[in-house]
Parts: structure tokens; sequence; C-alpha cells
């Protein structure tokens, strides 16, 4: 008797189902992953490279001690003053001076900020679309500080930046700030201390800032942004706030 060929559909359970959806979501996943990666790889251009050897050879003539300075390093103040080489490097050499002068150790420690600390006011989070780390602040718990006056403010601002530029890397050397303003009030306009974070950062941290983002903003502080505005540096303007 002639047997008759059959055929056999193997179909996959849903263990299998699950596994191979999961793979694909994975894979779609380092892809994008990989696709930020490749547009916000912010590469040296031939033209800035030029211009940083330049900058270099002025700086080590007058501070030997910057010969270790990265090329990345160099190019944020390049950009900050649109690659005139004389005002970069003038820029640059107040930077080293004040460095040396405000964190002579290199960085400052938890110990020499408690009472901004014990605020509560500023937290890390992860990284945006294009791979920046984000700082979330609470502007209602920033209350002026009696204790430990202006000079601990400032060295919880230096504390705070280089923790976010610790966690950046060549090429993609900024990070993003959100702002949360839930009742942000009269208490918490604390307009000397506000100038104060903004003039260390355009000074000493130029193109570090990517983006402000502000959430929860009350009217009291449009009032207030309208006396920090016009000490904000063009570059910077176009960087923040955004409300969302």
């Amino acid at each position: 008797m002639e047997g008759k060929a059959e055929t056999l559909v193997m179909k996959p359970n849903d263990d299998e189902l699950l596994s191979k959806q999961r793979m694909k979501q994975e894979a779609a996943a380092t892809s994008e992953k990989e696709d930020v990666q490749v547009q916000c790889n912010d590469t040296i251009t031939e033209q800035e490279m030029n211009k940083i050897e330049l900058m270099r050879a002025l700086v080590k003539k007058q501070d030997p001690s910057s010969k270790d300075i990265d090329d990345y390093a160099l190019r944020r103040f390049l950009r900050a003053r649109d690659l005139d080489i004389e005002k970069s490097t003038s820029m640059f050499l107040k930077y080293l001076k004040w460095r040396q002068s405000f964190v002579p150790k290199g960085s400052i420690s938890v110990c020499e900020i408690p009472n901004e600390i014990a605020q509560n006011k500023m937290f890390m989070q992860g990284v945006d679309k294009q791979g920046c780390p984000i700082a979330v602040v609470f502007g209602s718990r920033h209350i002026q500080n009696k204790l430990g006056g202006l000079d601990e403010f400032k060295r919880f601002i230096v504390f705070a930046l280089d923790k976010l530029c610790a966690r950046t890397s060549p090429g993609r050397e900024k990070f993003t700030i959100i702002g949360d303003l839930q009742g942000f009030g009269y208490c918490n306009s604390d307009v000397r201390a506000y100038l104060t974070a903004l003039s260390i950062v355009q000074d000493c941290y130029p193109e570090r800032l990517g983006k402000v983002l502000l959430v929860n903003v009350p009217y009291l502080f449009c009032t207030l942004w309208k006396i920090l505005y016009p000490f904000i540096d063009n570059k910077t303007k176009k960087k923040s706030p955004g409300n969302i």
C-alpha cells in the first residue's frame, strides 16, 4: 500500500514566540542606541584642531601646568568665544587660576557643603536621548544658606557640576538640567545665589550646559527670570529655559 506523504507543521510555543519578540525588541533598542550615539558624537573638526594647537601653545607659555589639558576642554573654551584664540586663551587662563585657588585639592568633598547637602535639592538621574547626563533640581527646597553663606553655596555648585561633568565623555560633553519649581516662593528667590551659579557655569564650565527644562513654573519665577535674564550670555540664552 502506497504511503501518503504527510507534511508536519511545527508551531512555536508561547515561550518561543516571546523569546523571538524579546530578541527583536533588544535588537531594535541596540540599533536605536547606536544611531543616537552616532548622531551626538561631536568630533573635533580640522579647523578646531588647528585653533586648539595654537591656543595650547599660548596657554602653555603662561601656565606650563596646562600641558595635560585635553583637546575637548580647550575646544569648549574656544566655542564659548566663537573660536577667537586670544579671547579663548584669556578665558581659559582665568579658569585655571580660579580652579587652583577655589579647588586646591582637585575636588569638593561632601564635608565642605553640609548645609547645602541637607537641603536635598539636587539629584543625579539617568541620561537623555543624546546620552547626556541629567540632574533634577527642586527649586522650592533652596533656602538662602545663612550658616555656610555664599561661599558654601559656590562650593556646592562646583561639587554638583563636577559630578555631572564626570558622567560625560569626549564628544558627548553636555548635560541637561530639569528644574521642578512646584511650591517655589519668595523664600526661594535667592537672586544673589542664582547669579553666582550662573557666573560659575558661564565662566568656568562653558559649553557644558545642553538644555534647561522647567516644570511647574509659577508666576513668581517669571518675575525673577526678568532679573536674571540680562546677566545670561547669548549662547546660554539659546539653551534655557524650556517649559514642559
